[in-house]
Formats: structure tokens, C-alpha cells, sequence
């Protein structure tokens, strides 16, 4: 038997500092997984830490995130190397760290007539203040995400930036300080599809914490999210994913456990 375990990192399994806040700090020691400029930026708990170090040989985990490939190479997971990872939302299959050439291709050819990246992001830029947004950035020439001061936000943007980008076909998400533009046919269940087929699961486990992370869920055998994010506020639900019903780091070590657990009990 093979396990594919298809998890989204941040705010699911790693948490910032102001991330990890949204329960408070966690009581336990805590495991730096991600430094930027010397800096130690995201960390999980020495529990969460110890049960993916213990994954049976036959669970694969594999990262699903927003983040560039750029972005995703500056953590380090415990546990075995993986050798399938899946950045910018499903736009870029990684296999040993090397984009998968003919992936992005047929990613490319999905995307050929949706509203182009430029148009969005010139859109965004336009709509986004300075007196309230620290920065409009492009991500891996597929999507784009503006940075916001979320206190001094106007009360109704995120909607009216939302339902400009749904009659395009894109969609948004805020993940944080972070809104996020993503072309809709670039989904991580895709992707899911074809890392699940080259590795021939047999089960697929999922994570996630925003409405991104819905259609991943969604593909999976199993799912899991935490009692914080886009997901555990919207109220979606299904009957093969479950809360953990903790928030900030603590949920990530119990999503953790979750797939440690259920890993031992599929064999």
C-alpha cells in the first residue's frame, strides 16, 4: 500500500509568528523549519516535528502550496526527502526540486484563455492604495497576490476585488496579510491527480486551511483542516473531512498525528 499525504504548509502545517498566534503561543519547544536572511521564519512543534520524522515508509508526504518554487525551496521539512512537491497553487509540479517540464506545459495550455496575469495585476495595482497595501507582487508568471495592512483595509475591498476577479474567471483568497488573485483552472487537485497516479496511491490524505485548499480537500480520500482560516470560517464541510477543532500550531501538530495515525491504521 501506498499513502499519498497532500498537505498545505502554511497556517496548516507551519506557522509564523503572528500565524501561530491565533491560539497563542504554543506552551511546548518549537522546530524552525524555514529561514529567510538568517532569520528563523516558520516553525511546528517538536511533537509535530517527532511525528513526521515517524511516517511509515509507505506514507509519501508532499507539499500542495501557494508558494513559488522559489519560496517552497527555503523549507525544510522533517522527515524523508520528498521527492514530489507542488507549488503556485498546482502551476508547478516539482520532482527532486526541478520543475516538471511537461506539467507546466499542459498547465500553460489550461490557462491560454483566461484573463492574462498582466491584466489582473494591473488591475489590483490600480485598486490597491498605498496607505494600505505594502505590495503587489506576480508569483511564478501565473498568479498574483497584493500584501495588505489588514487594519487600515477599507471594510468591503476583499469582496469587490473578489467579485471583479469571479466574472473573469479568477478567484481570491486571503491568507493572512496576503489576498490572492489565481486563475480558476489552476487548482492543486490537478496536480493531486497526478502525483497520486505516479505514485500509485492506493489512499490520499489531504490538509489544508483556505478555500484554495477546498478542491484538494475535496479529491481526497481523507481530509483534514483546522479550526482557523478560510475553510473553518466559511463553513464547508463534507463528510470525509473533519476539523481538528484547535487552532494555530496546535493544530498543526494534531493534523500531524492525524496523519500518523491513519498512515499505521491503512496498512
Amino acid at each position: 500500500m501506498t499513502v499519498l499525504i497532500a498537505s498545505d504548509l502554511d497556517r496548516t502545517l507551519i506557522y509564523s509568528r503572528a500565524a501561530r498566534a491565533l491560539a497563542g503561543e504554543p506552551t511546548g519547544p518549537l522546530r524552525c523549519v524555514e529561514t529567510r536572511d538568517g532569520v528563523a521564519v516558520s516553525h511546528l512543534t517538536d511533537a509535530a516535528a517527532g511525528l513526521l520524522q515517524a511516517l511509515p515508509p509507505w506514507a509519501h508526504l508532499v507539499a500542495f502550496t501557494t508558494r513559488t518554487p522559489e519560496q517552497l525551496a527555503r523549507v525544510r521539512l522533517p522527515g524523508r526527502p520528498a521527492r514530489f512537491a507542488v507549488a503556485a497553487n498546482g502551476g508547478r509540479l516539482l520532482v527532486d526540486g526541478v520543475p516538471d517540464a511537461e506539467w507546466s506545459a499542459r498547465v500553460a495550455r489550461e490557462l491560454a484563455d483566461a484573463c492574462s496575469l498582466a491584466e489582473v495585476q494591473a488591475e489590483l495595482e490600480l485598486r490597491c492604495h498605498p496607505d494600505w497595501t505594502l505590495a503587489v507582487r506576480g508569483a511564478a508568471g501565473l498568479f498574483c497576490y497584493a500584501v495588505l495592512d489588514r487594519e487600515r483595509t477599507p471594510r468591503g475591498f476583499v469582496a469587490d476585488v473578489d467579485e471583479w476577479l469571479v466574472a473573469r474567471g479568477w478567484t481570491s483568497s486571503l491568507q493572512g496579510r496576503k489576498l490572492y488573485a489565481v486563475p480558476s483552472p489552476l487548482t492543486k487537485s490537478a496536480a493531486l491527480a497526478e502525483v497520486a497516479r505516479r505514485l500509485d496511491a492506493s489512499l490520499v490524505l489531504g490538509a489544508g486551511d483556505s478555500l484554495l485548499d477546498v478542491d484538494l480537500l475535496a479529491a481526497c480520500d481523507l481530509g483534514i483542516h483546522p479550526g482557523h482560516g478560510e475553510i473553518a470560517a466559511s463553513g464547508w464541510s463534507a463528510e470525509h473531512v473533519h476539523s481538528t477543532g484547535s487552532f494555530g500550531a496546535q493544530a498543526g501538530e494534531d493534523i500531524c498525528r492525524w496523519f500518523h495515525e491513519t498512515a499505521i491504521m491503512a496498512r
